[in-house]
């Protein structure tokens, strides 16, 4: 989690809350307690010895932090409620829009997630060194591995030195999150990261070996059976927000469960489409019609019904470029090209085409053929390489496909903003400072991806850009463009984003980078609809390049920009403002250009990118909304005895916190806590601290030392507008927690 707090938990008890004259309250009516708190009066706890009464399924027992969790039986599966879901869990960003859709995408590229069977228990080791890879099932689809389990675990974030994390979401369309668990349900961060770029993000639905036999024999038993077990999947994915499903059978299956496997398919994803328009379901080639378990590495008569009844199938791995030429002209796969996903993997294990950084060799083959494809285990640039190499490795392996998959342009209303945060980095910053000094996961925080490019140019000139963790701007990483502008050329120009954003009649625009010395940055932004498009009102541009000019500091909106943001340049950090007026314009490409300054000899770089906004000038001048509704619920307290002294305990808060606000304004909230007074009077009130940081209307405060009863606390509510601004305190939420001890003897005896 993303916390400054203390995390103390030697000789830790754990006691929970009672509200005086209530029961204690769990998390399936949490939300309805709420109502139960006036907003203008404090919550009172009595600290009790009693356990937890929190899930363990979604709740870490020994913190109670929040956890991602899977469904492991059939009966976990038809038990399921929608009440007893984890709040924490829901994705709380919805698919965004982007150019080509999935459903004109002729040729798609799909990836799932698997590390070691996922939801791991070593959730709190931190090496990665000496993890040993564990090759767990033989199939085609695209599984990439990440190293520290409890990634997989803790929805708020972790600590970790160097995690695996994906980010170049401009060339897939469909993320699928993989375990050995029977219904995987993909953690928020991951659905939130994917869909943030307009990638579907699906879940498995898994059965194996004697167990998995036993399981489809109940669930594919009748027309009753399979349709209990589709509604549940249909309930879970619409619940959690997530936008379909893997099927992968990989046991025998009788004549009976073989003949309903089909119907169980069908109506699975017709419930599906109806839930959650533009879901998927896609179906694993493993079982043939006769239910014999035989993977065929293509489409054939033998798994054709099971192609029929869905939205897909990827193939397994082992495939020729004979089986491609079959396919093609096979009859069941004409107008399906695209939802026939031919699995590769990158680690080349078996017979198999390409491979490693060779598997761009697979990929031209597969779309040579004019089928999707399933990348297995790309994974490989992290799992088999030095962990420091991580990034460059996996811009390698991208870099190579780039011809082979299409680049998806985000498309979106004003305002555009990205960081070019990674979700992780080695410290947390805000607008050039650091905020936390440590080292964070959190795809939660993960931002718009630019276009992550390596080009050679002539006369040995050439241009990279690569995501950096050693200085960033806000959030964990920054944008680094680098290169050497050759002889015999004035400049060299970079593509960072391809979009699609209609831009306002004032378009305001912030650019933040740090100045390279010997070479001159400006930035070029391409526009389309060039018939209805002005600039400046004076001339029509079309599918052409604007280089705004800056705006002087004492420009009104520059000053008014600069008001709202409360910081302006630092630690070498400048930031260039500029207005574009333009009519019926949509933004296409934002590119950087570099040109020398002097000379025409060999010139190298390295320029650090902070960040690029595009708004509504207007928008500079629209109030900000207040924090509203603060509820604070599930409160669970911990001991833990000061080192060296076994009679003095310090006492640990543990709390759910709700609250109100439009998320689609906010760029996330700070939780900050202040201690007001107890247990002695003769102590004044405390700084305001931060906590950590939401990136939604829930947040879990987790082991926050707090003074002996009995005590006064605030906890605080900030809300950081997407553009950056700061929201005045007036408008914070608040919530004062008063606490005393449950009986004369005290926690700090």
């Amino acid at each position: 989690m993303e916390s400054v707090s203390s995390k103390e938990k030697d000789n830790m008890t754990s006691r929970k809350r009672k509200r005086e004259g209530t029961s204690a309250k769990t998390e399936e009516n949490s939300s309805e307690s709420c109502l139960s708190q006036p907003s203008d009066q404090s919550v009172h706890e009595v600290i009790t010895y009693e356990p937890s009464k929190l899930p363990a399924i979604h709740y870490d027992p020994d913190t109670t932090e929040p956890i991602s969790c899977s469904l492991k039986s059939l009966e976990e599966l038809l038990s399921w409620k929608r009440n007893e879901a984890s709040p924490f869990n829901v994705a709380t960003v919805p698919l965004a829009s982007r150019h080509p859709p999935l459903n004109s995408c002729p040729r798609r590229t799909l990836v799932s997630h698997d590390m070691m069977g996922g939801y791991l228990e070593d959730r709190y080791n931190s090496e990665v060194n000496g993890l040993i890879f564990k090759y767990v099932m033989s199939v085609s689809l695209v599984f990439f591995f990440m190293v520290l389990s409890f990634l997989l675990r803790f929805i708020q974030g972790a600590e970790v030195e160097m995690p695996y994390a994906f980010y170049h979401w401009e060339y897939i369309d469909i993320f699928n999150y993989f375990s050995h668990q029977m219904v995987t349900i993909p953690p928020a961060v991951w659905t939130n990261a994917a869909h943030k770029h307009g990638v579907l993000s699906i879940g498995t639905f898994i059965t194996e070996w004697t167990d998995g036999a036993k399981t489809c024999e109940a669930f594919l038993a009748d027309e009753e059976s399979y349709r209990a077990a589709a509604d549940k999947l249909v309930q879970i994915s619409h619940c959690y927000s997530f936008d379909g499903w893997l099927i992968n059978i990989e046991n025998t299956l009788s004549e009976t469960a073989v003949k309903n496997t089909g119907p169980f398919l069908r109506y699975l994803t017709d419930q599906m489409h109806e839930r959650v328009p533009g879901s998927v379901v896609i179906w694993y080639d493993s079982v043939l019609k006769n239910g014999s378990l035989n993977w065929q590495n293509e489409l054939n008569d033998d798994n054709r019904m099971f192609f029929d009844a869905c939205d897909g199938i990827f193939t397994n791995y082992n495939w020729t470029e004979q089986s491609l030429e079959w396919m093609k002209s096979y009859s069941a796969a004409q107008g399906r090209f695209a939802e026939i996903y031919v699995g590769v993997d990158v680690f080349a294990r078996g017979k198999v085409v390409g491979g490693k950084f060779e598997t761009n060799k697979a990929l031209e083959l597969i779309r040579k053929h004019e089928f999707s494809t399933a990348i297995f285990a790309p994974g490989w640039v992290y799992e088999c390489h030095e962990k420091e190499d991580f990034r460059q490795n996996q811009d390698k392996f991208w870099n190579l496909l780039s011809d082979f998959v299409y680049i998806h342009r985000p498309s979106s209303s004003l305002p555009f903003i990205s960081s070019f945060c990674q979700g992780f980095g080695k410290s947390l910053y805000w607008r050039g400072q650091v905020e936390m000094k440590r080292s964070w996961f959190n795809l939660h925080a993960q931002e718009i991806q630019p276009l992550y490019l390596s080009q050679d140019l002539n006369n040995d000139g050439w241009l990279r850009s690569r995501g950096c963790s050693d200085d960033a701007w806000i959030g964990g990483s920054s944008l680094m463009l680098e290169g050497m502008v050759p002889s015999g050329l004035s400049e060299v120009c970079a593509r960072i984003f391809s979009l699609h954003v209609p831009l306002a009649p004032k378009t305001f625009v912030s650019f933040v980078y740090k100045p390279p010395a010997g070479v001159k940055i400006s930035l070029e932004l391409k526009t389309i609809d060039g018939p209805l498009c002005t600039f400046d009102g004076t001339e029509e541009i079309a599918s052409s390049s604007v280089f705004p000019e800056a705006l002087a500091e004492d420009n009104q909106l520059v000053e008014q920009f600069a008001r709202n943001c409360g910081r302006w340049t630092l630690d070498g950090w400048a930031t260039r403002c500029f207005l574009l007026k333009m009519n019926g314009c949509s933004l296409r490409e934002v590119c950087i250009r570099v040109s020398r300054d002097e000379g025409n000899e060999n010139v190298s770089f390295r320029c650090r990118i902070g960040e690029i906004m595009l708004l509504d000038a207007e928008s500079l001048q629209s109030p900000l909304q207040s924090v509203k509704g603060i509820c604070v619920n599930d409160v669970v307290w911990h001991t833990g005895a000061l080192k060296g002294d076994g009679h003095t305990l310090k006492v640990f808060f543990n709390a759910t916190l709700h609250w109100q606000y439009p998320t689609q304004q906010v760029r996330h909230f700070r939780i900050h806590w202040k201690h007001l007074r107890g247990p002695d009077p003769r102590n004044p009130p405390g700084p305001l601290t931060l906590i950590g940081r939401s990136y939604s209307n829930l947040y879990r405060v987790v082991e926050l030392e707090v003074p002996a009863a009995p005590g006064l606390i605030e906890l605080v509510v900030e809300p950081v507008s997407r553009e950056g601004f700061r929201v005045p305190e007036a408008q914070w939420g608040r919530r004062t927690v008063s606490y005393s001890a449950s009986s004369p003897e005290s926690p700090s005896t």
